[in-house]
């Protein structure tokens, strides 16, 4: 085995019976330990509270079912915006119904085809910037990566979407209020788990709602400021300037500035947190693996120095290896719906109003589905078992209408800026910290990622 048989961490799993509060307790400590060990071989577990009921599927028909055939019939679960809705207002990730169909209507051509060659040069600047900080770091000790994941993702948002680098005033604080905001949010706050009038405050941990009013009223600056430039006819042609000047094609309305902000907020929690993530993940398992970080540097030397989108196309093994990064480290762990009618899922009746809760992280390491599902693998894509696991059993960015916007954008960024870096550096474990998964806004780990870091040129 490699990794000195080591194999990726993973939390430990909760016993299977608790009381309800003892698990309200550990579930906003962590959602991944909150579970119970028979997930990842279930096909469908049903949670009761004394207010809802809440299954979590597993089975990829019925997975289909909710995200492909009839996604319509069951919506974003209100419960998710509970704890999620002081920083992303009614951003397409919270809204339903034809105020999303609309939000898509106009964000979609932002990042249809050509966009990303679009976008291209401003990624790559974001690597060289990671690979130009990191270099003035790297010394004897050990280096917390995801701290760097997360300055580069930040960055490669910034450049793509604002035309400015993390190093901009506004990015720059914008960067660490997100930062504090997304230590002190777990993905469900407690009133997602109670019937609360809409009237009554929610129950948010000190200082939350106070960060993301902080971080609205940063965006809604670069916004304004954003939308005089495209009155003046100076805007840059980048992502905020598209989605700004794009018109709903039904009714010819453009997004507010309020909307824009909301937007915005979305884009920085999906496109940062989730390639922060990742992308920390993935530095972590080619220490472990040296072999497959050995490769991935090969491959690497076809970047070149030439910004060219035809690179993009040569990185096959660090686009493996990505994607298996993602199938282990989903960074958005469970998906919730909730049904509009009553259903019937394996035999069992679903009423009206139920939560229904998709995992990446239990499915990508479901036991009936996957072979060595534990075991990071990137050549698993070119077997039988990982093709159909593909079709059947992999939602890192979910699936169906309601897919990730960003997906293409982020399998673009990932394979590119993890390139780079191992072509610069070699990323060594620092044996005895091992990362240990934890998940709140994002999969991210416990005590930070801890790799010692040495130039490989």
């Amino acid at each position: 085995m490699t990794g000195d048989g080591h194999l990726p961490p993973k939390p430990a799993a909760r016993p299977d019976e608790v009381s309800l509060w003892h698990y309200v307790r550990l579930f906003r400590q962590d959602i991944l330990s909150a579970q119970p060990e028979r997930l990842y071989r279930a096909w469908m577990a049903e949670f009761r509270t004394p207010f809802f009921r809440s299954y979590l599927v597993n089975q990829p028909d019925l997975i289909r079912e909710v995200l492909k055939a009839r996604p319509q019939d069951f919506p974003k679960s209100d419960r998710v915006g509970e704890g999620l809705r002081p920083l992303l207002g009614n951003s397409v990730f919270l809204t339903n119904g034809a105020a999303w169909e609309r939000q898509r209507r106009i964000i979609d051509p932002a990042f249809e085809g050509g966009r990303l060659r679009d976008t291209f040069p401003a990624m790559w600047h974001a690597g060289q910037g990671a690979v130009t900080r990191l270099s003035a770091k790297v010394d004897d000790n050990p280096i917390e990566i995801e701290q760097e994941t997360s300055f580069a993702a930040a960055d490669v948002i910034f450049r793509t979407l604002f035309s400015i680098p993390i190093e901009n005033n506004i990015a720059s604080q914008v960067f660490t209020q997100f930062r504090d905001y997304q230590r002190s949010q777990p993905i469900l706050n407690l009133a997602a788990f109670l019937p609360i009038p809409w009237w009554l405050p929610r129950f948010f941990r000190r200082g939350t709602r106070q960060t993301a009013k902080s971080i609205r009223a940063l965006i809604s600056e670069l916004t304004t400021e954003r939308m005089a430039a495209i009155e003046a006819g100076v805007a840059p042609n980048d992502l905020a300037t598209k989605i700004m000047t794009t018109a709903d094609p039904e009714t010819g309305e453009t997004f507010s500035a309020q909307e824009m902000v909301d937007q915005v907020a979305i884009f920085f929690l999906a496109g940062h947190e989730t390639s922060a993530s990742a992308l920390a993940w993935a530095l972590y398992l080619l220490a472990l693996y040296p072999e497959w970080q050995d490769r991935l540097a090969e491959e690497a030397d076809a970047l070149g120095e030439a910004l060219e989108f035809a690179v993009v196309s040569k990185l096959r093994l660090s686009r493996d290896v990505f994607r298996e990064v993602l199938r282990l480290y989903p960074p958005v762990p469970m998906m919730v719906r909730q049904t509009t009618q009553s259903e019937t899922f394996r035999d069992r009746k679903i009423a009206t109003g139920a939560q229904v809760v998709l995992s990446p992280w239990h499915l990508h390491r479901h036991t009936r589905l996957w072979d060595n599902p534990d075991g990071f693998d990137p050549t698993r894509w070119a077997t039988e078992n990982g093709k159909a696991c593909m079709r059947d059993a992999y939602i890192p960015f979910s699936a169906g209408p309601r897919v990730c916007i960003g997906a293409g954008f982020a399998m673009v960024e990932g394979p590119l800026l993890l390139s780079m870096l191992v072509r610069a550096f070699r990323f060594e474990r620092v044996v005895g910290s091992d990362p240990i998964p934890v998940a709140h806004l994002t999969v991210r780990a416990k005590d930070g990622i801890w790799l010692r870091v040495t130039p490989r040129r």
